[in-house]
């Protein structure tokens, strides 16, 4: 099928994203904290409010090896791009959108998403009570989570389909007059908009005259370092991208106790945010390390068992101050997952509409910025339907091709990932 959505934006990097995409209405963070600490940051959390249900346990497991399987298919077809993607949003996107999948349809997307075992209730609460969780854990990260469904109004859809997606995800779900192609794009855009605050403002350049329904998850994450980086010490530095000429770059510096991990292949240092619940985890491969090879050798286990291994060490740091923005069709990594029937004229999405509809495209696009404050993001996954559609110091010198990701510690769950294989310029 034809993608509308063929074209990528890119602003100043050749980001990819995944997107960042959650089930639940536009929402912010908050809960109670205790009182900080002597040096007025707020205090550390060491523990979820609760413990996770199995449901839960299973939903989020399923979207880790999502996670890197995904980043995996990415990877092999960027191997000198840089790569920054939201999974977790994919995996909810499509998720709200499997509740008008059966048959094939539905086994195909629970078998790339990684959900084999779990029926469609145990998916939607999972999911829903997941991000619920997540959502509440640090008040001082700002973090709003939306999703929308807009279909054209002259296509029958199951009602059902509608409570549904409404109850688990918070979806906002409005019929257009497709017709009115310009109206259309101002409403759907500029809800984007404002469900990004700013940061991301269309995702929709055209709808054609099969398109029946777009489903539209957004995500957008604030959050400052829990120990800011001093602007003053922030230098003109050389980042040796993995293919092309050196580059210039403003690099960042800092140096204290911060969580560390080392191999033979890497090192590893984690930047937390606010109390700490969520951070960013820097992987840097070594010299004469591939990168790309790094990426995929990760599995949701050896992603664990690396967080498990960091520890406290003075350690010398220097990151680069990173800017940009990206779009990228996912449907082709989708369907080297197993997500085949979907995209196809045997498409079954008989629980959403009697129509005979398929999956058309799945973009997501980001915009991310990390510098001496902390770190801003936001992504947004459009899912298109069409007819048939201490130690000793160490120093970590972040000058050469890595991998960040950005997740919450203590439920293990990831949110973003990125490959920067040059620097945006």
């Amino acid at each position: 099928m034809q993608n509308p959505l063929s074209r990528v934006r890119v602003g100043r990097a050749t980001l990819q994203l995944a997107g960042l995409v959650a089930m639940s209405g536009v929402v912010a963070c908050s809960s109670a904290t205790g009182p900080g600490d002597r040096d007025g940051r707020p205090a550390a959390i060491t523990a979820l409010p609760r413990a996770l249900t199995t449901t839960e346990v299973q939903v989020r497991d399923a979207a880790n090896d999502f996670s890197f399987a995904l980043l995996g298919t990415v990877t092999d077809s960027q191997q000198t791009a840089n790569t920054f993607i939201s999974p977790l949003s994919a995996a909810f996107s499509l998720g709200m959108t499997m509740n008008g999948a059966a048959g094939s349809t539905f086994v195909d997307m629970q078998t790339a998403l990684q959900l084999r075992g779990l029926t469609q209730p145990e998916i939607n609460n999972g999911y829903k009570s997941l991000v619920d969780l997540l959502l509440a854990l640090d008040p001082t990260v700002q973090m709003k989570v939306a999703n929308s469904i807009w279909y054209r109004s002259s296509i029958p859809f199951h009602q059902t389909f509608f409570d549904t997606t409404k109850k688990y995800f918070n979806a906002e779900v409005k019929g257009l007059n497709f017709a009115d192609v310009a109206g259309s794009l101002n409403s759907i855009n500029g809800w984007v908009s404002t469900a990004t605050n700013g940061k991301i403002t269309k995702v929709l350049e055209d709808i054609r005259s099969d398109d029946v329904m777009f489903l539209i998850n957004a995500i957008y994450f604030k959050g400052s370092w829990r120990d800011k980086f001093d602007v003053a010490k922030t230098t003109t530095a050389t980042f040796l991208p993995l293919s092309g000429a050196a580059q210039s770059v403003s690099m960042m510096n800092r140096t204290g106790d911060l969580s560390y991990a080392e191999t033979a292949t890497y090192q590893v240092v984690d930047l937390p945010y606010g109390n700490t619940a969520f951070s960013m985890t820097v992987v840097l491969p070594k010299a004469g390390q591939d990168v790309n090879a790094v990426a995929k050798g990760f599995t949701a286990s050896t992603w664990q068992a690396l967080t498990s291994s960091l520890h406290v060490s003075s350690v010398t740091l220097a990151l680069p101050k990173l800017k940009l923005e990206y779009a990228r069709t996912l449907t082709n990594d989708l369907k080297a997952l197993g997500m085949r029937a979907p995209f196809t004229n045997a498409a079954d999405f008989s629980k959403m509409t009697p129509a005979s509809v398929a999956i058309s495209f799945v973009k997501q696009n980001s915009f991310v910025d990390i510098n001496e404050e902390g770190t801003e993001a936001a992504a947004v996954t459009t899912t298109g339907i069409q007819l048939t559609s201490a130690p000793l110091s160490v120093t970590m010198r972040v000058d050469h091709p890595y991998i960040f990701v950005i997740r919450e510690r203590l439920s293990g769950t990831v949110l973003f990932m990125g490959k920067i294989a040059r620097m945006p310029g």
